[in-house]
């Protein structure tokens, strides 16, 4: 040990002297004839070939940067989100472009959602290049629109679609989630009604007859024998459909479909409304208790698309966008799943509801809106893009004009030759009407979170009827919506309008 210790004691007794021997060196000999810079060459003479390498780089760096002249980008940037988006608008993007000269064509640039969004609002509010046009979808909408309409940073479209009659050619509803206190700041991209999917062969083979089922009381009545305990474990062998307390966007569709909301029209909170109330309560006797019926089976999941592949689970809510998914997602399906519409909550009531959208708008800030304008017009109303959502994504048109088109008639091998275009252009003109408010993100997660203390006061109490939940479920969403415009009263931009 003792070795070990006069050896580093050696040691570092050479490193001082070495440190000192080259402090003198640099003390005794300058390093250049001009005094005022001797500190900058002494540490440049210290540097190791590799910081020379560094420095070198980059001084021939600058010197490019300051001799090469970086080519202008001419023609308009049109940033998308989705790739399948893209890939449908190319063929009609490069027609565009091929009868234009190059100051005026369009050059379309795919971005993650999240960095779509965060950079677009970064443009609106800070001044930073903006493209001419782009896409967006509902989830991010509402942050568009929280300041005064004079900051929001998309071009208002609403004389320029009365003027040219497109908002009588455009199906109405479509338009909901991108107005905001009576101004349209978008071209809608699109519908999304949303069926009821359901495993025709297993249901077909039960001789149960779907077109007997109209509101949810005789869904669960008429498909409840598909549930046997074959095994006698307790729990059925399968679940009717796909819903759980945690789902935001299930929760959403029912209670759109009901006539519930959020929001009126005037973007005033209407969260704590009975409907509401009843719509929750409804949910939580479909999750829980011995009339469950329901399990999560989640989409975009492995375990979930098992789930339905497996029979474990009968039906799941079906926007048009989501049956494209299926269809390339899982092609064990083809031929055993069809669609239907929604059951009513009521006799005579709506059967269909709606999930998802996007929409195309107009930077203020575009050098030549006017061209802009003409440009999305040809893009949104293209009876070819209309054909290619639809063969690459089951997605139908909001333009009722493209509706009688002979794609949309085509019998689908998928769904066992339904014809779903018509099943849901059919349901087209009775999605229900959102909210674009920007408080809606806030409200969908306040009220999951109702839903699933609801749930547990089910559990705890062992209540389940929705009866005698309904006093539970108007408490739980009166508590959200006053947490909900106590947030909104810090927004003074924000005024409710008559």
């Amino acid at each position: 040990m003792a070795d070990i210790e006069q050896g580093h004691g050696a040691l570092l007794s050479g490193f001082a002297s070495a440190i000192q021997a080259r402090r003198e060196q640099f003390a005794l000999a300058p390093l250049s004839p001009f005094p005022e810079h001797a500190p900058v060459f002494k540490r440049l003479a210290t540097l190791s070939p590799g910081g020379w390498i560094i420095l070198a780089l980059a001084v021939c760096s600058s010197l490019a940067l300051a001799v090469l002249s970086v080519p202008e980008r001419v023609g308009s940037e049109f940033w998308i989100f989705a790739r399948n988006h893209q890939l449908i608008y190319d063929p009609v993007i490069a027609e565009w472009n091929a009868a234009h000269p190059p100051e005026q064509r369009v050059r379309p640039l795919i971005f993650s959602t999240q960095a779509l969004e965060r950079r677009l609002l970064s443009g609106f509010l800070s001044g930073t290049p903006l493209p001419a046009l782009a896409e967006i979808e509902t989830g991010m909408a509402g942050k568009f629109f929280s300041g005064p309409l004079d900051a929001v940073g998309f071009l208002d479209l609403t004389e320029r679609l009365r003027e040219e009659n497109l908002i009588e050619g455009i199906n109405a509803p479509s338009f909901a989630p991108w107005t905001s206190r009576g101004h349209i700041f978008g071209l809608p991209h699109d519908v999304h009604p949303v069926l009821l999917a359901y495993r025709a062969d297993i249901v077909e083979a039960a001789g149960i007859d779907v077109s007997q089922i109209e509101t949810w009381d005789d869904f669960a009545r008429i498909m409840r024998p598909l549930m046997p305990d074959a095994d006698g474990d307790g729990y059925p062998d399968r679940y009717l459909i796909s819903l759980w307390e945690t789902n935001p966007a299930a929760i959403e569709v029912l209670m759109l479909q009901a006539g519930g909301n959020y929001f009126d029209a005037n973007d005033e909170p209407i969260i704590a409304s009975e409907t509401n109330a009843r719509v929750i309560a409804q949910i939580v006797n479909w999750t829980a208790g011995p009339g469950r019926i329901a399990t999560h089976a989640p989409d975009f999941d492995a375990a979930g698309n098992q789930m339905f592949l497996e029979g474990y689970v009968l039906c799941n809510f079906m926007p048009d966008w989501l049956l494209g998914v299926w269809m390339q997602d899982l092609p064990g399906l083809a031929g055993k799943v069809k669609v239907m519409p929604l059951p009513a909550w009521e006799p005579g009531g709506r059967r269909t509801s709606v999930r998802g959208g996007t929409m195309l708008g107009i930077s203020r800030r575009s050098a030549d809106v006017e061209l802009s304008w003409e440009f999305a017009k040809h893009l949104y109303l293209s009876r070819e893009v209309a054909e290619g959502l639809f063969r690459g994504s089951a997605i139908i048109s909001p333009v009722k004009a493209h509706w009688s088109a002979p794609f949309y008639d085509t019998p689908n091998p998928y769904l066992g030759g339904q014809k779903n275009g018509q099943l849901y252009i059919t349901a087209a003109p009775d999605v229900p009407i959102r909210t674009s408010s920007p408080y809606k993100s806030l409200a969908s997660e306040r009220v999951t979170d109702a839903v699933i203390r609801l749930k547990r006061y089910a559990e705890n109490s062992r209540i389940y009827e929705v009866e005698a939940l309904l006093p539970q479920a108007r408490a739980e969403l009166a508590a959200v919506e006053e947490s909900v415009r106590r947030k909104m009263a810090t927004n003074h931009f924000l005024t409710p309008q008559p």
